[in-house]
């Protein structure tokens, strides 16, 4: 099955290189996911190419008008999937998104810009909102490639070996623990020596020590959450 991911956005071109690098191009090349760049001024209707209008009630900064954004995802056929507004005021996206969305034969990301966007764009044709943390980014496109990413390298086939994402941080609620390469001994700075002992169930141990302890003292949050489930 492919995975079919829509994108309207204002800079479909600030997206073009990042979705043909790396994972996400190897992924499009393979056939696992293919991507569509919707740009959204080819839905407007004046000489100008209006995206977007002062707000009611007045105040700084514009706002997207909600026509072309209906329209550029009506252009796209039937919606059978996820309709995901990035935004400042949705819920932080989190691993477990990443696995939900990465299930879907379909996914449409809409992106903002300016202030914000006409309300009835959130209300009425995305059916979530999703934010990368606590922060204001100029437009949704870094968080939109940020979730494409986290979504495609889940895909069956995407990555070398199921063990490449079941190690990553928060695959199982906790932080990776440390990696290490060669040499064994750099500039004085020496990799452990239970990782280089061959003993598969010391090595085991050492890592799942090491998760717990940046897990509690990096993000106690995940911490609490992650000995909830396992009392």
């Amino acid at each position: 099955m492919t995975l079919d991911i829509r994108v309207v956005t204002l800079f479909p071109e600030a997206l073009e290189p990042f979705l043909r690098a790396s994972i996400p191009g190897r992924v499009a090349e393979a056939g696992l996911a293919r991507y569509r760049l919707v740009q959204l001024r080819d839905f407007t209707h004046d000489r100008h190419r209006t995206v977007d209008d002062y707000p009611f009630g007045g105040g700084a900064g514009m706002v997207l008008k909600p026509d072309p954004f209906f329209e550029a995802v009506e252009s796209l056929g039937p919606v059978e999937g996820p309709v995901v507004l990035l935004s400042a005021r949705g819920r932080p996206f989190m691993h477990h998104d990443a696995v939900r969305l990465s299930l879907a034969s379909q996914l449409t990301f809409l992106c903002g810009h300016y202030k914000d966007v006409d309300q009835r764009v959130a209300g009425h044709l995305a059916t979530e909102e999703l934010s990368l943390g606590d922060f204001v980014l100029t437009g949704g496109e870094p968080a939109a490639l940020a979730m494409i990413d986290a979504v495609v390298r889940l895909l069956p086939g995407a990555l070398g070996d199921h063990e490449s994402a079941s190690g990553d941080s928060h695959y199982d609620g906790l932080l990776s623990p440390p990696s290490y390469t060669r040499p064994p001994v750099f500039r004085d700075m020496e990799v452990p020596e239970v990782l280089r002992s061959g003993n598969h169930a010391k090595i085991e141990a050492w890592r799942l020590a090491e998760a717990e302890r940046l897990t509690k003292e990096r993000r106690p949050d995940l911490w609490a959450k992650h000995e909830a489930e396992h009392d």
